[in-house]
């Protein structure tokens, strides 16, 4: 009989021999499997594992790039840029043996991050029709199950799948109606990477890169460091808190770059809602940290600012629940490159996620179709705060983005906001030296608003629906989007 040594080291060999033999298979990342969509008019990386020194061919359509595997095995490409083609093809992987990833489209690759906003599927949203009629073959996605590691990682956790009837109910709805929005004005296949986590902060998603770039959140990096330090002897997969900084970048996105795409979409904030300068600087350190490991320069990153939610005041002050973090989310809009879909007009009061995502996703795409698809005479946005100035009883409120004009509107869910003729401006609120705030009369001068009190004679601030859920606001462009709220005071 054979020693348990003699075993032992037999057992040993047989597993080296099977390690070194699947080592030596060419093999691609995960990222890459059926049914993807290829970044178009990019050159698009592609990258993977063979044995050392080998000599790796990567092949789609007409387009070809070759590698040597550098001494621990990993090779990486570039194919070169393609123009759309929404006829399936092979990504065709080959070194000692072949790889060949099938049903691949070429055309824009989206990301969908955030929390739960952006998880929430089409099947969430009282959309039987919409899913019932979801047969687009080249809207595609893949969905990245829930991740949250210490240390970076290049497994990729989850698979593409082509949206129809039967898979529509799981896509991201806010992903899913921004990308058929753009499908029905452009006509390219559209790749969704629905990575996102509900009930998350903005920090895990941060990576250490864009924490560095933020002077306030100096904190948050020394933490990160510490970590990092102390985790050393940890295996690359050991798990870490989803609160933390870095963690769901580590798990869930990390793996996807350098892989090509078109730009980014962003819900989140919720969970953060207390905050308000704190967040912005959190939002460039993301923006910017997400732009710089990706290396493709400043790419569109468009975001949606928070939805009326709660319980509505009746305080003029307002400044309750996430007014403050709303105004965070407006001087967002100071990085270059980024839009923000306001939707304030489509929340449900108690309900934290609002079963309307054909807005949201409609407004997103808004800012695509103007900076990223040449149409140029579209409207992005509603009206947003430009400046106030005061003459005698009057403050006078200018905006951007008034598109055709302003106008008091009404919306009634997911129908196009109509005029309301005969309403009046609601959820203006002005204030003089005193800092007392009052509810004020508002009315529509030419492109901009002018607020009155008779109970303020030199007002010096004015609000505008400056609260949790500001109930009844209804400034408007005559192209039906809502105004952002906004105040002109740092009291």
């Amino acid at each position: 009989m054979k020693s348990a040594a003699t075993n032992s080291i037999a057992s040993f060999s047989a597993l080296l021999f099977t390690s070194l033999a699947a080592h030596a298979e060419v093999t691609v990342s995960s990222l890459f499997s059926d049914h993807m969509v290829i970044q178009r008019e990019q050159a698009a990386p592609v990258w993977g594992q063979a044995a050392p020194g080998e000599e790796v061919s990567v092949t789609l359509g007409t387009a070809q790039a070759k590698a040597t595997t550098n001494a621990e095995g990993k090779w990486s490409v570039k194919l070169p840029a393609q123009k759309a083609n929404a006829t399936p093809q092979e990504l065709v992987i080959q070194g000692k043996n072949t790889v060949a990833i099938k049903d691949v489209l070429v055309g824009d690759v989206w990301v969908c991050s955030g929390q739960s906003n952006m998880e929430m599927n089409l099947g969430g949203c009282n959309a039987p029709d919409d899913i019932k009629a979801a047969d687009l073959p080249t809207l595609r996605r893949i969905k990245f199950q829930h991740v949250a590691l210490l240390k970076p990682t290049m497994q990729v956790p989850g698979k593409w799948e082509t949206c129809t009837p039967a898979s529509a109910g799981g896509f991201t709805a806010v992903g899913f109606y921004f990308a058929k929005r753009i499908q029905q004005e452009i006509g390219v296949p559209i790749g969704l990477l629905d990575d996102n986590w509900g009930g998350c902060r903005i920090e895990p998603w941060i990576p250490a890169e864009g924490f560095a770039l933020e002077p306030s959140l100096a904190p948050q990096l020394a933490e990160l460091k510490a970590r990092d330090e102390a985790s050393k002897a940890l295996p690359d997969n050991a798990p870490g808190d989803a609160g933390k900084p870095s963690t769901m970048y580590n798990g869930m996105l990390h793996c996807v770059v350098p892989f090509a795409i078109k730009g980014a979409l962003w819900y989140q904030g919720e969970s953060n809602g207390g905050e308000g300068d704190e967040y912005a600087s959190k939002m460039r350190a993301l923006i910017g940290g997400w732009r710089k490991i990706w290396q493709q320069g400043d790419f569109p990153f468009y975001y949606v600012q928070l939805a009326n939610f709660q319980n509505a005041s009746n305080d003029p002050a307002g400044g309750d629940g996430w007014a403050k973090h709303r105004m965070a989310q407006l001087e967002s809009l100071s990085i270059p490159k980024t839009g923000m879909a306001v939707i304030i007009d489509v929340g449900e009061g108690p309900d934290i996620h609002p079963k309307n995502k054909f807005d949201v996703g409609e407004r997103l795409a808004r800012w695509a179709l103007h900076h990223d698809y040449g149409q140029a005479n579209l409207e992005t946005s509603g009206p947003l705060f430009k400046e106030a100035t005061f003459d005698g009883n009057k403050a006078i409120v200018s905006f951007t983005h008034t598109g055709t004009g302003l106008m008091v509107g009404k919306k009634n869910g997911r129908q196009p906001t109509e005029a309301d003729h005969i309403g009046t401006l609601k959820r203006f609120a002005i204030a003089g030296d005193d800092k007392k705030w009052v509810w004020g009369q508002a009315v529509i001068d030419g492109d901009k608003v002018v607020i009155t009190s008779p109970e303020v004679p030199h007002p010096v601030a004015v609000r505008y629906a400056f609260s949790m859920n500001p109930e009844g606001c209804n400034l408007y462009n005559k192209e039906g989007l809502p105004a952002s709220p906004f105040r002109s005071d740092k009291w």
